[in-house]
């Protein structure tokens, strides 16, 4: 991992303010057929533009993805597209809305985390999402919406799952609708055990879902007692927690972090992780 790697998941952390921050590989044949939508969903603050991929027949269990730092795009499209072949009802919202529509006009392939200039772009994204009640006042949103949905098996749970700055997202998502979510999967989530009140393992004791958290090898180098203090946390909140450390570089679960000298993206170990969040959801959405 170079040092602008670093620089990056650092950045990351910080500007998410308390603690915002896929197991995606190639998609393979699908199981099912999928219909994919562009929607827009009425929240607290807006219009909010996402992807809503589900199975083109029956009524399935309902899925949240949030995304990275670079938000809806076709990397995460596509880890929709997948996970709706597996059977699930898959939204993914775009987290800037209030500052503009998706994509992005940067990314992965043209950010450049070390400029000054490139990191000024995100606090005007961030910062909206980062007020207090504004991510949970999302989630709400979404899982009503959901709900709405004649795709959407409101019998079963919801899952959510979260990359980088989503990890901390989806701690919140399941804190705020406790009584929906049944799982969560955070990879390689930024800031999740950052000290102070709002901090989002705190959430624990407000949620009722599975966890699966999923750790970079260079986050846990930085802080290993972040994994303690998970355990602890979901020991006391009565959570079912599988709390691992992976042996790939923060971000090596999203399938377009590949350019540079040293590719970030890790297939066997995003495959690894992908398939306990499937596992996950087998059990902890039915």
């Amino acid at each position: 991992m170079s040092n602008v790697s670093l620089d990056r998941r650092d950045f990351v952390a910080l500007t998410t303010a308390a603690g915002l921050g896929a197991a995606f590989v190639e998609a393979e044949a699908a199981q099912m057929k999928v219909t994919e939508k562009d929607v827009s969903i009425k929240t607290r603050d807006g219009q909010c533009d996402a992807a809503f991929i589900y199975p083109s027949a029956g009524k399935h269990a309902a899925v949240i993805i949030w995304a990275d730092i670079f938000g809806l795009r076709p990397a995460f499209r596509d880890m929709a597209k997948r996970l709706a072949a597996e059977g699930y009802a898959v939204l993914v919202p775009n987290p800037f809305y209030r500052t503009q529509k998706a994509p992005l006009p940067f990314g992965p392939a043209n950010f450049d985390f070390s400029s000054n200039a490139d990191r000024a772009k995100l606090p005007p994204l961030t910062t909206p999402l980062n007020a207090a009640g504004a991510a949970e006042s999302d989630a709400q949103a979404f899982v009503a919406w959901l709900d709405q949905q004649p795709q959407v098996d409101t019998k079963k749970k919801v899952g959510t799952q979260g990359y980088c700055m989503g990890g901390p997202l989806v701690f919140k998502t399941a804190a705020a609708v406790p009584n929906r979510v049944g799982a969560v999967g955070s990879f390689h989530g930024g800031g999740l055990t950052s000290p102070g009140p709002e901090s989002p393992y705190l959430l624990m004791p407000q949620m009722k879902a599975q966890l699966l958290i999923a750790i970079a090898k260079n986050d846990d180098e930085k802080e290993p007692d972040s994994k303690t203090k998970l355990r602890a946390a979901a020991d006391m909140a009565h959570l079912k927690a599988d709390i691992e450390v992976y042996n790939g570089q923060h971000g090596w679960c999203v399938p377009d972090f590949t350019g540079g000298p040293s590719p970030i993206y890790d297939k066997a170990e995003a495959e690894r992780a992908w398939a306990k969040l499937l596992a996950l959801y087998k059990t902890a959405l039915a």
